[in-house]
């Protein structure tokens, strides 16, 4: 029997389990251990992708909880602990002479063994194996063979982000110069794009797009997300819902609106004066720093007037934590009550949540769930901002 499960498929480790950083920019706390407690316990993320397992560290992390009895491999692939299952993955860069890079890819792998397997692979093809989202040396094709030869999944990451993705910053005008397109398995949109604006490129229809938070800190966990319909959470039932095998499938994908995101307009990178995607300098503080925004650059690479009305909807969120006067007591106190932030955002009705919090950020609650915030956009590496609707 199919059932809904949310899922976040881009989680970064900050430390190891020796305390040694593993992505350099993440939150000290965000160690595996405390990814999978904060999943399961306190977001209600029910399939989580973790994308630095090929560490060697984070792996014996893993071994270290099966060893304890708090989690065990699934026959269907993926780690359970608790009420989350784990599908380890690694975040790897990308720079061969095809894509005048670089561009950040994620493989996912159904066991520990396979993952390991890969992680030795990678180790003689790349500088530290210790770190996050590293250089890979050699082609991007060599790194999809590889992946599928090992029975993993391929995906490229947040593919329109201005740097280090497959479609920003002029890389390339088609995956195809890079990639070898039949040994995808879906697009991940990334924080500053959307389902509708990514269909405006031919060549993204025949992919599955998904949704993540790429966490770099345990609250950014489920900042974007998705639903599937699965039977359990497990790495078969992923790799079916990507692909809509036995009524498999993305029942909806969630995410905060593009205009939220760092890099949606095009803005000076210094004072982050808004400017034409044409510009060369900023005309406010003469910086030849210009960002050119996500919007601008799927204007540059439209070729269809289809829409996507056979796709999941996506619907326009925010994290609890965005809402202005949702504090981390106001937070802890809606836990208390609801149990996980799932359940508050998706499931709490306006009567419950005002006995918990105040009528007005009840109210803002449920404007975020219908889609009517109020937002500015963000650009230039500054996210937006959400207010009360009026």
């Amino acid at each position: 029997m199919l059932r809904d499960f949310f899922a976040d498929m881009h989680i970064h480790i900050g430390r190891d389990i020796n305390g040694r950083p593993v992505k350099i920019t993440g939150s000290k706390n965000l160690t595996l251990t405390n990814i999978l407690k904060e999943a399961s316990r306190r977001k209600g993320i029910e399939l989580l992708g973790v994308i630095d397992c090929h560490a060697p560290a984070v792996q014996q992390e893993i071994r270290k909880l099966i060893d304890q009895g708090h989690a065990y491999e699934l026959e269907d692939g993926g780690i359970r602990f608790e009420r989350v299952t784990l599908i380890p993955g690694s975040e790897i860069e990308i720079y061969d002479e095809n894509c005048r890079g670089p561009i950040h890819v994620l493989c996912y792998f159904d066991t520990l063994d396979k993952m390991d397997e890969f992680s030795r692979w990678l180790s003689g093809r790349m500088k530290n194996i210790n770190l996050s989202s590293q250089r890979y040396y050699g082609t991007a094709r060599a790194l999809q063979y590889k992946t599928k030869e090992l029975g993993g999944l391929f995906i490229p990451a947040h593919v329109f982000t201005p740097f280090k993705s497959l479609y920003g910053k002029g890389v390339v005008r088609s995956l195809r110069e890079v990639l070898d397109a039949d040994l995808i398995d879906a697009i991940e949109l990334g924080l500053s794009s959307d389902t509708y604006m990514a269909y405006q490129i031919g060549e993204l229809h025949r992919y599955s797009f998904v949704s993540n938070s790429d966490a770099h800190s345990l609250a950014k966990i489920g900042r974007e997300y998705q639903k599937f319909s699965m039977e359990e959470p497990s790495f078969k039932e992923f790799n079916w819902a990507l692909h809509g095998v036995n009524g498999r499938a993305i029942v909806e994908n969630y995410g905060m609106n593009p205009r939220l995101g760092k890099y949606h307009t095009t803005v000076c990178s210094n004072c982050l004066s808004n400017l034409s995607p044409k510009s060369e300098h900023c005309p406010e503080c003469g910086s030849m720093k210009v960002v050119k925004g996500v919007a601008e650059r799927i204007a540059e690479l439209k070729d269809t007037e289809k829409e996507a009305v056979d796709r999941p909807p996506y619907l326009y969120q925010v994290p609890l934590e965005y809402l202005p006067g949702l504090g981390p007591k106001t937070f802890e106190k809606l836990l208390l009550r609801f149990g996980t932030e799932m359940h508050v955002i998706h499931q709490a009705g306006l009567n419950e949540l005002q006995k918990v919090v105040p009528v007005t950020l009840a109210e803002m609650i449920i404007q975020m769930r219908e889609g009517k915030l109020s937002i500015k956009a963000g650009g230039g590496g500054k996210y937006g901002t959400v207010d009360i609707k009026k």
